[in-house]
């Protein structure tokens, strides 16, 4: 038996909602009940479940995968943290192999947590979280200027783009999942938040008058205004011998080559987006009006500039606010429109363009606003971009042949970075968001997505099954690594991560699978349990949500203690996609 209390977000934009407690793919008359057809009432969405029906393969994968993820964690973090919870490895600034790598370490631990696994997963990246933020203050930097006093101010890195800003606050952004209510998290989610509201005035990051971050790279000390160099990318020189550079270098020369044309940093910059997770953050943990004031303001500012530059949101605004600065060149900036740079290694020029990133922030907005037009801007942006498709020339003659190709970056000469394919970055996102057909006509080949139309019924247990070897395989790598600490890197041990949740997010929560952008969960639905008072589903409960739509959600809860009286707290969020 199961009790199920389901209650619905406030903030719902349509009508009239239903959630559903169903299974449209199990024949068994006892796996379901319709909850509500009616605009609910929280207090009147309540049902109890007590027919029986024998456990589906799926449930009990499910509560193995939470189960199994447990001791091979356990094993990863007494291997490579120590008692302190300091990571066991060379010590480095940079974005190879810097501080944010560090924390990545404990990438999906805290969703793990929140989906249901022990809280032994809570207690060990807690403690991992306050000794690399330790380590980190600790760590100095000889020849990079930034970091001579510490890598890490005031819990929070000195200065680095979002990119691995996103990165390394993966761990911290998504522990509210857990522990909302932790006074030392509420504290720093506020003081974070503050360096890019102007509040503090080390972090000088936020200019209010023109609604720019001011520069690509920020942080806890404030902006950088001058052109960065490698050094201030790649860090203080080491040997490079005998350490696994993940990127390809050998020495430290191509190091620094392989971040010589990563200057132009300057002014506001699309991948600034994902700083939007630190107020938003702030506004769910608490609900002070001033963050969410300070989020729509931003986004506000960058959907104006996104209308003006031809529905393109451009990777380069100036001091001034000027998109493109005074020639107009809007695609500029490391990690822009028009980044190609040289890979030292190959010695061949890669489209590095990041716009996939700024994906978080207009997630943030939704979530808090539950205005679609941040999805609509978006969408416009897809249209916009795969509008300047050209022709493709036939290979026996200079007739066009019907077929298209479709840009992916621009640079001074034009578009550029052409594929068969039209360019869907975000079609995924916009579908979830909006729910509507004509979106998912966008999306390519998805196995969830399929599953969740109807299609691709074996989907839940394939992908678990996946999930559940890759701890496996994980652990053995583990087992396998002899690299002594003083020649590891903090990247090296990121594909041993035994925390696998790529199909309990899909398929518990009905959420889109949480990146290393470093954004906030985006989920359909959450639970909670009443009697441990903790997040995540009880012991021996599954769950899995077989169907999404903009007014319907469908979820299996099953139960597989024979202990009566198990309840779990379901809670609809009303704002994704709904």
């Amino acid at each position: 038996m199961v009790g199920v209390l389901a209650c619905a977000s406030c903030l719902s934009r349509a009508s009239s909602r239903d959630l559903s407690s169903a299974s449209s793919r199990d024949p068994s008359p006892a796996s379901s009940k319709e909850v509500s057809h009616q605009p609910a009432k929280v207090a009147d969405v309540a049902v109890r479940i007590d027919a029986h029906m024998d456990p589906p393969r799926w449930a009990t994968l499910e509560r193995q995968l939470l189960a199994d993820s447990v001791p091979a964690s356990r094993e990863f973090f007494n291997k490579y943290f120590d008692d302190r919870g300091y990571l066991q490895v060379f010590v480095r600034w940079g974005a190879n192999d810097g501080p944010d790598d560090a924390f990545e370490n404990f990438n999906h631990w805290p969703e793990l947590h929140a989906l249901g696994a022990s809280d032994e997963i809570l207690q060990m990246f807690l403690k991992g979280h306050e000794g690399l933020l330790k380590q980190y203050t600790e760590a100095k930097t000889t020849d990079v200027p930034i970091a001579r006093q510490g890598m890490y101010y005031k819990e929070f890195i000195v200065q680095s783009d979002w990119m691995h800003h996103g990165e390394g606050l993966q761990l911290f952004n998504r522990m509210g999942l857990s522990i909302p209510t932790d006074t030392k998290y509420q504290e720093r989610a506020r003081r974070f938040a503050g360096f890019y509201m102007a509040e503090d005035p080390e972090a000088p990051n936020y200019d209010p008058v023109h609604k720019i971050i001011r520069s690509m790279e920020n942080g806890s000390r404030g902006p950088m205004l001058r052109q960065a160099t490698a050094l201030d990318w790649v860090g203080d020189p080491f040997d490079v011998k005998g350490f696994d550079a993940l990127h390809g270098e050998s020495t430290f020369e191509q190091f620094l080559a392989h971040y010589q044309e990563y200057s132009d940093v300057v002014g506001d910059h699309f991948l600034n987006l994902v700083a939007t997770t630190l107020p938003t953050n702030a506004y769910l943990l608490a609900g002070e009006p001033k963050y969410k004031k300070w989020l729509v303001e931003y986004m506000d500012a960058w959907l104006d500039r996104m209308k003006q530059n031809n529905g393109i949101i451009p990777s380069f605004v100036d001091l001034d606010g000027r998109i493109g600065g005074p020639e107009g060149k809007w695609w500029k900036n490391a990690y822009g429109w028009g980044f190609s740079p040289v890979n030292p290694v190959t010695g061949r020029r890669e489209d590095r363009n990041r716009i996939p990133r700024a994906l978080v922030g207009f997630s943030n907005a939704l979530l808090v606003t539950g205005d679609q037009k941040y999805v609509d801007a978006w969408r416009t942006m897809i249209e916009a971009v795969n509008s300047h498709a050209r022709p493709v020339l036939s290979e026996r003659s200079e007739s066009k042949d019907g077929r298209r190709q479709y840009p992916t970056m621009f640079g001074a000469d034009g578009w550029y970075g052409w594929r068969n394919a039209p360019w869907n970055v975000g079609a995924l996102e916009v579908w979830y968001w909006s729910q509507k057909p004509q979106d998912l006509e966008r999306v390519g080949p998805d196995r969830w997505v399929s599953f969740l139309q109807g299609h691709n019924p074996a989907y839940p247990e394939q992908t678990l099954e996946r999930d559940l070897k890759m701890v496996e395989q994980r652990l053995n790598a583990v087992r396998r690594d002899t690299t002594p600490p003083d020649k590891r890197l903090a990247d090296n041990m990121l594909d041993y991560n035994p925390a696998a949740t790529e199909s309990l997010v899909q398929l518990m929560w009905g959420a889109l699978v949480p990146g290393r952008e470093g954004g906030l969960l985006n989920a359909r639905l959450r639970y909670f349990d009443p009697d441990r008072k903790r997040a995540g589903v009880p012991e021996d409960v599954a769950a899995l949500v077989s169907e999404l739509s903009n007014t319907r959600t469908v979820v299996t809860l099953i139960n597989l203690n024979v202990i009566p009286g198990s309840a779990v707290a379901t809670f609809l969020n009303r704002n994704s996609g709904m």
